[in-house]
This record gives C-alpha cells, sequence and structure tokens, in this order.
C-alpha cells in the first residue's frame, strides 16, 4: 500500500559536498547553494503531510535526467528506451541524500524509519524525480 508519493519537475540535483566556513572561532557547516536550492524546491513542490509517516517504509526513487544535446537520434532513443543508462556521476546516493534530507520532518518523522530503498536513474525529455513510500507491515 502506497502511503506517499510525489513528483518534483525539473532537473534533478545531487547533494553536494558540504562547506565549511570560519568565522569569529567558530566552523560553520552548511549545504553548497545548489543542494540547498534544490531541497527547498523540493519542499515547496510536495505538500507537507498533516500526519507524518511514522512506522518503517519502503522508499522507491526514480531519477529522470536530461539526454545531453550531443547524442544521436538513435542512441536517445536507446536512453529514452532505457537500454542506455546513465553512468557518468553523479552517483545515485548522492540522489538519494538530497531527496531524503528534503522530506525529512516533511512527509516522514526520521529516514532511519526506511528499511528497504530501491533507486533508479534514468534518461528522459521531461528531467524530474519521482518517489514512492510503501507500508510493508502486511
Amino acid at each position: 500500500m502506497i502511503l506517499f508519493s510525489g513528483i518534483v519537475e525539473g532537473i534533478p540535483v545531487a547533494q553536494g559536498r558540504p562547506r565549511f566556513s570560519t568565522f569569529g572561532g567558530y566552523t560553520r557547516v552548511y549545504d553548497p547553494p545548489k543542494s540547498k536550492a534544490y531541497k527547498k524546491l523540493i519542499q515547496d513542490t510536495v505538500p507537507k503531510k498533516e500526519h507524518l509517516i511514522d512506522v518503517p517504509f519502503k522508499f522507491n526513487l526514480d531519477v529522470y535526467l536530461p539526454i545531453p544535446k550531443s547524442t544521436s537520434k538513435k542512441n536517445k532513443q536507446l536512453m529514452l528506451e532505457g537500454a542506455i543508462v546513465p553512468t557518468k556521476k553523479p552517483d545515485v546516493d548522492n540522489y538519494v541524500k538530497g531527496v531524503l534530507d528534503a522530506l525529512n520532518q516533511h512527509i516522514w518523522t526520521d529516514d532511519s524509519l526506511i528499511v528497504n530503498l530501491s533507486v533508479k536513474k534514468r534518461y528522459s525529455d521531461n528531467p524530474r524525480i519521482e518517489f514512492a513510500c510503501y507500508d510493508i507491515s502486511l
């Protein structure tokens, strides 16, 4: 049973490495601007759940990346069919980190409740992310 699902249109942004700065003898850690903006986009697009998920669940994430402009017609068709998949950086785990951070305390109480995780990285003419949370207590 689906607990929650959503789609966020636009080119997916992977979680960047944290940035550090020192001010007044204290070190501050912060998100890179692109990562921070993408997390905000996710939160603005996906309505906040009134009752956050508070049970163990399965999380599926599908990341659809834009097809490079220099791609031949033949390869473009193969990419759309899933015969050619994105194998360049960024890695799927960096996409997952950003999405999970954005949805924490927005859809679920804590991402430690995720007990099963599935991620796909594919090409599409319509770049976006699609995700779904599934109840595992059957």
